[in-house]
């Protein structure tokens, strides 16, 4: 008898990570869930428990490689294997470099979105070298191909999170382990009630429609886990906006240093 797969998921208490945990738990995996805030988890754990599902809420701070060893630990504990994991912990403070406070917007945002991401595979991967299978899907952002003002520490983060899928996944290609990148553009999420220190920088009310929706993300990450690419950008429509970026750095800047200005001269 095949044994029931698993799904490691962090940032599962809210949004991405929430919806991609009931998805995953629809399509017969067992979920490990992955946050901070244990009551949410706990209530994520019981909703899919009455979906039918299994879910296991992991109380975990992905800054803390004791907390996230531990995470790795109850897993193969209680399930033996861990098939996919989502690094989707993150988080963005958006607003002029020089009005982020050093600790509780620039070493957060390096800790959590890129530190913690390393953390979590470096705990998983051993497991998965064993099993020679499993998928680990990094959930970075366009900001890790396309670089925009005010988005200084969030886009390093992303840049560098890209850097670590790719490298990654050429060192353990050998084991089996498919390592996948993605990059979404907005997505409904709780990321706009924190992210913005300047709400100058804030997207427009008519702009925010282009956004998917948190159950539209997790619809990628099945797809994803299923079929892994080396990366994903999603919607499909700022594929372009990558390419030009990479390919016509010029006009990017020129575009990008309009809009800074714009921003700067709003009231």
């Amino acid at each position: 008898m095949t044994q029931q797969p698993v799904a490691v998921i962090t940032g599962a208490s809210a949004g991405i990570g929430a919806a991609a945990a009931r998805r995953f738990a629809r399509g017969g995996y067992r979920v490990a869930l992955a946050a901070r805030r244990a009551e949410r988890l706990q209530a994520l754990a019981q909703a899919i428990a009455q979906e039918g599902g299994q879910a296991l809420p992991l109380p975990t701070d992905v800054r803390r490689p004791d907390q996230v060893q531990a995470l790795a630990h109850a897993v193969l504990e209680t399930w033996g294997r861990v098939d996919v994991l989502v690094n989707n912990a993150g988080l963005g403070r958006l607003a002029e470099l020089t009005a982020l406070d050093p600790e509780a917007d620039i070493r957060l945002q390096v800790e959590v979105n890129l530190l913690g991401a390393m953390w979590v595979a470096r705990a998983f991967l051993p497991a998965m070298q064993r099993q020679r299978r499993g998928v680990i899907i990094n959930v970075a952002s366009v900001a890790g191909w396309v670089g925009l003002p005010f988005y200084t520490v969030y886009a390093a983060t992303k840049f560098g999170l890209r850097g670590f899928t790719e490298a990654l996944r050429r060192e353990v290609a050998d084991h089996g382990i498919r390592v996948v990148g993605w990059y979404p553009g907005p997505v409904r999420t709780e990321f706009g009630q924190h992210a913005f220190r300047d709400e100058r920088v804030r997207p427009p009310k008519r702009g925010r429609g282009v956004a998917l929706s948190a159950e539209q993300a997790a619809e990628v990450l099945w797809r994803l886990a299923h079929h892994p690419r080396r990366g994903r950008v999603s919607p499909w429509w700022m594929s372009p906006l990558v390419w030009l970026n990479a390919h016509f750095p010029a006009l990017s800047d020129a575009v990008l240093v309009r809009w800074a200005r714009r921003v700067r001269a709003a009231s």
